[in-house]
């Protein structure tokens, strides 16, 4: 029996939930991997973004510093727990909308935003060429779009470390890893109409702390998180053998792991 079942939550649900429990060592881990892609936005102030996937606030938070009191940010996100927490970060912002949304299908006016960006929010679209479309009929002719999005898992410790360090060989959903193949990626854009597409490979050791805050987080996100988060029996397994991979690696203030992306960005 799963703790979808147990808790009555599906397993969007419970992925929510877990990232908004944990989302300050989830923010420390990724920030750097966002903050390298939201280079490429070139933001002005006053300009108008789009935050896609934008969880519990730490990306919109980022964003409205580079465009200031003037500047107009919505941030869109699918699951409004994360939104809820979200709300309580940037309710001090003037300029910030947030929408409970499939972004998909995001219903804003055509042409009205300079730039949009996203930081792991684009890889699970039903129909990701439908999905950039869309992102592309709401950019200004000159905006910008940028995203980082996982490489391929082989090539992502972050990821496979502690899969591999709890007995696991492979993970349970590819959704992640979508993005994983940089020909693919430069197809969806280029068919939803971008030019300028340039996709980089960018590799970072990141890290949430020290071995309790990575045992923590990495059960409760990534791909161990996900068979962890839905099976109650497999997470007080896969426990002590994570830790202990994490301690081979050392058992200081910060326990990193490298992380593989692609930091996309394109015109339209």
């Amino acid at each position: 029996m799963t703790e979808a079942s147990i808790n009555g939550l599906s397993p969007r649900q419970l992925h929510a939930k877990a990232w908004a429990d944990e989302y300050e060592l989830i923010d420390r881990q990724l920030s750097p991997l966002g903050l390298r892609a939201m280079k490429e936005l070139h933001l002005a102030r006053a300009n108008t973004v789009i935050d896609v996937g934008c969880g519990t606030g730490q990306t919109i938070l980022q964003l409205a510093e580079r465009v200031g009191e003037k500047g107009l940010i919505y941030g869109v996100d699918i699951a409004e727990e994360l939104l809820t927490v979200a709300n309580q970060r940037t309710s001090h912002l003037k300029r910030v909308q947030l929408i409970n949304a499939d972004a998909q299908a995001l219903e804003l006016p055509s042409h009205s935003a300079d730039a949009i960006f996203s930081r792991f929010g684009v890889m699970a679209f039903d129909d990701p060429i439908v999905a950039f479309s869309n992102f592309h009929r709401l950019l200004k002719p000159d905006g910008r779009i940028a995203f980082c999005c996982w490489r391929a898992f082989s090539d992502n410790e972050l990821d496979r470390f502690p899969l591999l360090a709890a007995g696991f060989r492979s993970p349970s959903d590819e959704t992640p890893f979508s993005f994983a193949d940089a020909d693919y990626v430069r197809n969806v854009l280029a068919s939803a109409g971008f030019k300028d597409i340039e996709i980089a490979a960018y590799d970072e050791a990141v890290t949430s702390g020290g071995v309790d805050a990575m045992t923590r987080v990495l059960l409760s996100v990534g791909p161990l998180g996900k068979i962890a988060r839905e099976n109650p029996a497999a997470k007080l397994a896969a426990e002590p053998k994570l830790r202990e991979g994490l301690i081979s690696l050392g058992n200081g203030p910060s326990v990193a792991l490298a992380a593989s992306v692609w930091i996309v960005s394109a015109v339209a």
